[in-house]
């Protein structure tokens, strides 16, 4: 009897030393785990701020990490809402993490800028935008623009015609039937840079084309007043749309109404609201945040969040200016 108690410890000893071991152990995957929402007020400092109502608008992170061996081998050691993402999603070939979270401060720091002439633009400040193309923030390693386009490109030109926005991009090649071919234009390093794309099917709507890019918006901004936004290390662009409304309601507007309001998406300069991802992720952390309210891209973005958004009610937009109407005419009661 002893004996076997004996064994018995010395095997749950090992057991728990091979768990730690595995644990500790990282996979090519990654994870992308939910995070709490968290309010803006403390973040956003605006000049001549006058806010209106108590409540901040929220923004919501997601983490990403390595998976660990012992998650690749027993899923319910993940986190609850985590997605597992292939390395090669998040880190083409050739691209360090180091790259990669270089280019996430980049996109936030324009995001943060765009966000506010978006904003102020919106107000009635007298802000001087003018956009300068398209920038490539990501390439899909399975998709048909990788070892064509790279991040870090400026795309000018959609089959002979000037493009400035994102969403005069999409416009453009959705002109395009699925494995049609996109002329395109882009700046590299100063140089122009002429290349023919394939398109395929998006496998959220088949019959529209894409070429397996993220973009943000280019251009050269000047602002009449100053606004500082710090986050910390969070980076991306998809705290775009929740930066402009929190500083629409620091400047006097009133933009929650009442109500726990969370947003996120990134933001063009016209305005257009630019779907991002982890959306799943996203739902998860405002549910977990007590938010009344997620304003959200429109589409497949919506959808998403909609299937995991339980009691949280789900705002789709495709522009600031209809977040700010959404807002203001959906008789929220919270």
């Amino acid at each position: 009897m002893k004996s076997l108690s004996l064994t018995a410890v010395v095997l749950g000893v090992l057991g728990l030393v091979a768990a730690f071991v595995l644990w500790m152990s990282p996979a090519d995957e990654f994870i992308f785990a939910p995070d709490r929402a968290e309010p803006l007020a403390e973040r956003v400092t605006v000049e001549g701020a006058r806010p209106a109502g108590a409540d901040s608008v929220y923004f919501v992170d997601v983490f990403v990490r390595r998976m660990s061996l012992l998650e690749r081998i027993l899923p319910f050691t993940r986190p609850d809402g985590s997605t597992v993402v292939p390395e090669e999603q998040l880190l083409p070939a050739g691209t360090s993490e180091e790259e990669r979270d270089q280019r996430n401060a980049d996109d936030m720091q324009r995001s943060e800028q765009i966000a506010t002439a978006v904003a102020l633009k919106a107000l009635g400040y007298d802000v001087v935008a003018t956009p300068t193309g398209i920038l490539v923030t990501g390439v899909a390693g399975d998709g048909p623009a990788a070892g064509r386009i790279e991040p870090g490109d400026v795309i000018v030109e959609v089959d002979g015609a000037p493009v400035r926005t994102p969403d005069a991009l999409r416009a453009r090649i959705t002109r395009h039937a699925p494995g049609d071919e996109v002329d395109l234009v882009v700046r590299r390093g100063g140089e122009r840079v002429e290349l023919t794309v394939p398109t395929i099917p998006n496998p959220a709507d088949p019959d529209r084309p894409i070429v397996g890019i993220q973009v943000d918006q280019a251009a050269d901004i000047e602002l009449p007043i100053d606004v500082d936004i710090d986050l910390g290390p969070v980076g991306g662009p998809s705290a775009g749309l929740p930066f402009a409304l929190e500083i629409a309601r620091q400047l006097g507007r009133d933009v929650t109404h009442g109500c726990r309001v969370a947003a996120t998406g990134a933001l063009a300069l016209d305005g257009s609201v630019i779907p991002v991802g982890a959306l799943k992720q996203k739902t998860y952390g405002v549910r977990r945040s007590d938010v009344d309210v997620f304003v959200v891209p429109a589409r497949e973005n919506a959808a998403i969040a909609r299937q995991y958004a339980d009691d949280v009610r789900i705002i789709a937009v495709d522009s600031y200016q209809q977040a700010l109407r959404r807002l203001a005419t959906s008789a929220l009661k919270c």
